[in-house]
């Protein structure tokens, strides 16, 4: 329940933003048909803007979940040795090492069976 809230609040705050943003454009556009200075934006769209920023920021960081420490080895201290090197896509098991062994019986090839029939 929390984290809709959370959401509503990051779509309003996202609302306000635009409609602050857009109030500065109109704003600017008012002044330019009066034939008026720009110096500031009035306090209310400046309030706007700032205040919906942080509604943003706000709704965000409770939506994002709990954050992760910045150091990568933190998560892998947790982990089992046997099981950080774990790449079972690298495994082979067709490889040299087999005629090293002092008890290795080749298998016969494809062609040591033809010849016997």
């Amino acid at each position: 329940m929390d984290s809709s809230i959370h959401r509503i609040i990051v779509l309003v705050g996202f609302i306000s933003l635009f409609h602050s943003a857009f109030s500065a454009a109109q704003h600017r556009t008012y002044l330019r048909i009066t034939s008026q200075e720009f110096t500031t934006l009035p306090l209310d769209i400046v309030l706007q803007a700032v205040l919906s920023l942080f509604a943003v920021m706000w709704g965000v960081l409770n939506v994002a979940g709990n954050l992760r420490e910045i150091p990568a080895a933190a998560e892998l201290n947790n982990t089992k040795w046997e099981t950080q090197r774990n790449l079972p896509s690298f495994y082979i098991f067709n490889h040299r090492g087999r005629a090293l062994a002092c008890n290795y019986v080749p298998s016969p090839s494809k062609s040591d069976l033809d010849n016997l029939e």
